[in-house]
């Protein structure tokens, strides 16, 4: 038995994906959401597609180093280049799409993101040792719209994630009703929709793309989201003996766009869950949450909130027009973090809040926040801020699950 330690080495080595128990269809490594060092960030760009999109310059320079250096790290860590990394990643993109859509195979390469047929055809017979048309079963249905199970780990505390976002729903852009949560997405190459509903071991999204190039990066954030490529075993054993009664296979509400999730914190400061919402909405044009150059162009009475939130938001919104601040998988934490407290009216609450939401930081706790406190009284945990800061040191890596406990708790 051998062991590599990614897909792409495997591939390089001659190794061929099995058909039958298709394992790039497994949840990805959890090490890449708890890891915050350039191999585990890298790894989360390319899986949003960076490279397709933009080349490994690309990735190089959203990171702040050398092509040279990047290949470096990523091959003596994971077995491949990046580049090798993201060829792997549209194959399965392309095995996606020959089995899900009625796309000819040409369509299928370039919305993978090949270069050509050649390059597509070559790539997929080196990691499945197939022609691409021998997956093609039957033909498939073309009506705009791509079905798949996204996998996770059990257990998966499918109720409490989805009635989290089921509460925090923002008109226009956000349906729920029990067992089903639908939303927009704004994706590299246009607008999307996605309906997500928790099956029987997976969970089922149907995707509505106006690019299908935007497969990967659409599968990536639904992923990313539900936290799905989350280890629970672990999370729980190092969490259940102050959590007892809750479920199993708790999950961090993520993100499929940072700056939204840095809006709803400033947005959501001193006012309850349902009033954030009414003001969320009239900050939205059509169907899509704005971006922040969309932001900056609302007139003061579509903010209806104090002057001081109102400029906040819109000193976040120029700071990322401009690049001079990123919210995404490929942020440094610790820098962002940093950043985010030298912006006026951004305190350590709102902070740490995007810090775990926006980034999927594994171990963001909130001592001050009323519900950690409120949660932390029904749980019989102590209740001053800092002997709960005390006794959370328990819970490492993993304060941001049981900043979600706590939230449970409390309501």
């Amino acid at each position: 038995m051998r062991f590599f330690p990614s897909v792409a080495a495997a591939s390089k080595a001659g190794f061929r994906a099995c058909r039958r128990c298709a394992p790039d269809a497994v949840p990805g490594s959890p090490q890449w959401d708890v890891r915050a060092d350039l191999t585990a960030r890298a790894v989360r760009l390319i899986n949003d597609g960076v490279v397709d999109r933009g080349g490994v310059p690309a990735l190089a320079a959203r990171l702040g180093y050398t092509e040279r250096h990047l290949n470096r790290l990523l091959t003596d860590e994971l077995g491949a280049g990046p580049l090798a990394l993201a060829r792997t990643q549209r194959a399965q993109t392309a095995k996606t799409l020959i089995a899900k859509t009625g796309l000819s195979l040409a369509e299928i390469a370039f919305a993978s993101g090949f270069g050509s047929v050649r390059q597509f055809n070559d790539t997929f017979r080196e990691v499945y040792g197939v022609v691409p048309s021998s997956l093609r079963r039957a033909p498939a249905h073309v009506d705009g719209t791509i079905s798949l199970r996204l996998s996770y780990r059990p257990p998966f505390d499918s109720a409490g994630l989805f009635g989290f976002l089921g509460a925090r729903t923002v008109p226009g852009i956000e349906t729920y009703e029990p067992g089903r949560y639908r939303r927009s997405l704004r994706l590299p190459h246009g607008p999307a929709t996605v309906t997500l509903s928790p099956a029987d071991g997976h969970v089922a999204a149907e995707l509505n793309l106006s690019d299908v190039r935007d497969l990967t990066p659409a599968v990536a954030r639904c992923r990313r989201l539900l936290d799905l490529d989350a280890d629970p075993a672990a999370i729980d054993a190092a969490l259940i003996a102050d959590f007892p009664g809750q479920p199993l296979g708790v999950r961090l509400p993520r993100a499929v766009d940072g700056f939204e999730v840095a809006v709803r914190a400033i947005v959501g400061q001193q006012i309850s869950v349902s009033g954030a919402r009414t003001v969320l909405s009239r900050l939205c044009r059509g169907d899509l949450f704005p971006t922040p150059q969309e932001l900056l162009e609302l007139p003061d009475e579509a903010f209806s909130m104090p002057t001081r939130r109102r400029e906040a938001l819109r000193t976040l919104a120029r700071v990322m027009d401009n690049g001079e601040l990123t919210l995404d998988t490929g942020s440094d934490r610790e820098t962002t973090r940093l950043a985010l407290l030298e912006l006026p009216g951004i305190g350590e609450w709102t902070a740490d809040y995007i810090a775990l939401r926006a980034l999927g930081h594994p171990d963001v706790f909130l001592p001050t926040d009323l519900g950690s406190l409120h949660g932390a009284a029904a749980l019989g945990l102590p209740t001053n801020p800092k002997d709960l800061a005390r006794h959370a040191e328990s819970w490492r890596p993993w304060r941001s699950y049981a900043q979600i406990r706590l939230w449970r708790a409390a309501s």
